[in-house]
């Protein structure tokens, strides 16, 4: 077994450039994507003995780890979709707000 924690721009590499953009650009991405990564240290310190716990939880926070990456890709696949404009939203007329 390989104890090489598992990042997200080698997980998806054809992701990586958005990945970087949406990190800077979508506060919900970012929060996902650090979860991710302090949940990946973990079941890699976890997997290599460096902090060691029980093989129930270890297996809990892999699953989580999971769901996490899904979640991840997805946003990355709608991501992928926008077509990417040089128009300001404030300059789109169906985006004002009053507030």
């Amino acid at each position: 077994m390989s104890h090489t924690p598992f990042e997200l721009s080698e997980e998806f590499p054809e992701y990586a450039p958005l990945i970087q953009k949406m990190n800077k650009g979508d506060a919900h991405f970012q929060r996902l994507t650090e979860a991710y990564h302090t949940l990946n240290r973990y079941v890699h310190r976890a997997e290599s003995d460096i902090e060691p716990t029980s093989h129930q939880y270890l297996e809990e926070m892999k699953v989580r780890r999971s769901h996490l990456k899904d979640e991840i890709l997805q946003m990355l696949k709608t991501g992928s979709e926008k077509p990417e404009s040089d128009t300001p939203s404030s300059e789109n007329p169906s985006i004002h707000s009053d507030f």
